[in-house]
């Protein structure tokens, strides 16, 4: 038992370790994944492009003052998972608008989104206190992501 822990201890610190190292590092992003986001974004190509990484996928920013404009994931093969186009709040679909006011009362939509996934689906993205609530075309409730 006390090997049980012991090594569970140790393990947690490397895995600490090793996230603490790769804050410090620029990420190491595939050429294929590069590859794909210029093939089907020419105008990435262009821009200055920061990458981070978003539930294991590789998440590539670029456009606008906050250099977040657009927004697309990646798989670490290179599949396209969606783009997320920021959007003024005043262009979300009015029952989004409504469904903020009603379930988050006194919070503020701090940005929006337009997002079309692999398959051309379009959803609207509302982040609301740090979470991303999520709308379908019509402005539709779909759920929320931390």
């Amino acid at each position: 038992m006390k090997k049980c822990i012991l090594f569970s201890l140790v393990a947690s610190f490397l895995i600490a370790g090793t996230s603490f190292a790769q804050k410090g590092k620029k990420l190491e992003v595939p050429a294929v994944v590069k590859t794909t986001l210029a093939k089907k974004y020419p105008a990435s190509s262009t821009a200055k492009v920061t990458w981070e990484m978003e539930k294991g996928n590789y998440e590539a920013n670029w456009g606008g003052k906050s250099g977040e404009d657009n927004s697309v994931q990646l798989t670490p093969t290179g599949d396209f998972i969606e783009i997320v186009k920021a959007i003024p709040v005043s262009q979300l679909p009015q029952p989004i608008l409504t469904y903020v006011k009603e379930h988050y009362k006194g919070a503020k939509i701090s940005e929006a989104g337009k997002v079309t996934d692999a398959q051309g689906k379009l959803f609207y993205e509302a982040e609301v206190n740090r979470k991303d609530v999520i709308f379908d075309e019509k402005g539709n409730f779909v759920k929320t992501e931390k």
